[in-house]
């Protein structure tokens, strides 16, 4: 077999190899934490960049380094996958991580080497290969940082045209970074080791390809095997479950008092961690965001289509709740259509669009079959920036949603309308 075509065959288990294993573990992020992914992703991105400086093989349309084109690739679908599924606030800590991560390898390299040296055995430390990839690490780096950045806000730019073509979407985003990717390392490459215009070709061509084939994977995951809250189930698996087989435990007892029907939190619940969470805001100064949501024309769904439908409508709200909150953020169920989430160490603008991405999951699951169409609207406010207690954090954002209600439902409300009257205004919950 043609060693060209050979090649691209080991390109493509690769690839399958890198994605299978990092998507195991994002997968596993609810059972074991986010760490365990983070620290596999900045592990790769030394072989990574090793690779890019100085291993590459011929493909039918140029030359190209599997570092540069399955790895990097890859780590930028899998921090494109983490926002996706976590927030901004998440993917920062890997994108800034690394940045500072290589920076601080190529600074300990160049004081390790003021050191005097023995050689036991007639073995001495060799640091060469430091000093080819050095400055392709920083370059490479700094190139990651903005990607990251760009790819994030490419995405959400799409999403206002192809919110409903996922694939595309992430396609078209990562397609566009890691041309201007190519384009950029190709330079450092041309500069440090006069890399021949084949490099520049065969990179951007197995980029294209990359973007394609991690784009497809990713849609895939997304679709079929992310992960949905699963409960009551603690096991023994490891040494670490052992150890934190009291926190299970404490956990265990806390879903005593679950809403059966929609999966959150009861209202007993907020009653408990609400003032708990305040007292702790107040006290430091760090943000606490609350989210009053209310099912729209719930009484008419129970009328037209009877209790069951409106039981089936509740659960699509608390399922989507459950799988669109983010890590640290907690759901209710605070009486009837009503449920609460609540935002620790959460800017306002952040729960804003915490609550938009919760509408908009509501309404695509209820569109895929609900006995009608089940739409949420919400109110949002902040401690301290619109509330100095929790009953005031309550009211703003019970004032907010019933002005949700009144301009027309299905939205979500930020700020008060200056036109609107605070008190006298009728509860949203009535």
């Amino acid at each position: 077999m043609n060693m060209a075509v050979v090649n691209a065959l080991l390109l493509i288990v690769e690839a399958l190899v890198y994605f299978g294993v990092m998507a195991t573990l994002f997968r596993a992020r609810h059972r074991y934490g986010i760490g365990l992914f983070m620290c596999a992703l900045g592990v790769m991105h030394f072989l990574e960049t090793y690779l890019a400086a100085v291993f590459y093989i011929p493909l039918p349309f140029g030359v190209i380094s599997p570092g540069s084109t399955v790895l990097f690739s890859g780590k930028l679908i899998m921090l494109l996958l983490l926002y996706i599924r976590e927030d901004a606030s998440t993917v920062r800590q890997p994108i800034y991580g690394l940045f500072v991560g290589n920076l601080l390898i190529v600074s300990l390299v160049v004081i390790l080497r003021q050191h005097e040296m023995l050689s036991p055995g007639g073995r001495a430390a060799d640091l060469a290969f430091l000093d080819e990839m050095g400055l392709l690490m920083i370059w490479g780096t700094t190139l990651l940082l903005i990607d990251g950045i760009a790819i994030i806000l490419l995405y959400e730019r799409l999403g206002q045209l192809l919110r409903s073509w996922t694939f595309l979407r992430i396609f078209l985003s990562a397609g566009l970074v890691l041309a201007f990717d190519q384009v950029g390392f190709f330079m450092a490459l041309h500069y440090l080791y006069d890399a021949p215009v084949e490099v520049f070709i065969g990179g951007l061509v197995a980029k294209i390809g990359a973007a394609f084939f991690f784009s497809a994977l990713v849609t895939l995951y997304l679709k079929w095997f992310e992960w949905r809250p699963e409960r009551g189930n603690v096991r023994l698996a490891d040494v670490f479950d052992t150890l934190t087989y009291r926190e299970r435990y404490e956990a265990l007892l806390k879903r005593s008092a679950i809403d059966p029907l929609t999966g959150l939190l009861n209202r007993e619940q907020f009653e408990r961690i609400g003032p708990e969470a305040a007292d702790a805001a107040n006290r430091t100064g760090a943000p606490l965001s609350l989210l009053i949501i209310d099912a729209d024309r719930f009484k008419s769904i129970n009328d037209r289509f009877g209790h069951p439908a409106g039981d089936q409508a509740l659960a699509i709200i608390g399922a989507e709740l459950a799988a669109n909150i983010r890590q640290g953020d907690l759901a209710f169920r605070y009486g009837g259509e009503e449920f609460l989430v609540l935002c620790k160490d959460t800017k306002h603008a952040a729960a804003s669009l915490l609550a938009e991405r919760l509408r908009l999951a509501v309404k695509t699951r209820s569109a895929q079959g609900a006995a009608g169409m089940v739409t949420i609207s919400a109110g949002v406010a902040t401690l301290p920036e619109h509330a100095r207690t929790l009953d005031e954090l309550i009211a703003t954002a019970d004032r907010r949603l019933f002005a949700a209600k009144d301009r027309g439902r299905d939205q979500v409300v930020c700020d008060d309308d200056p036109q609107m009257p605070g008190t006298n205004q009728q509860s949203a919950r009535a």
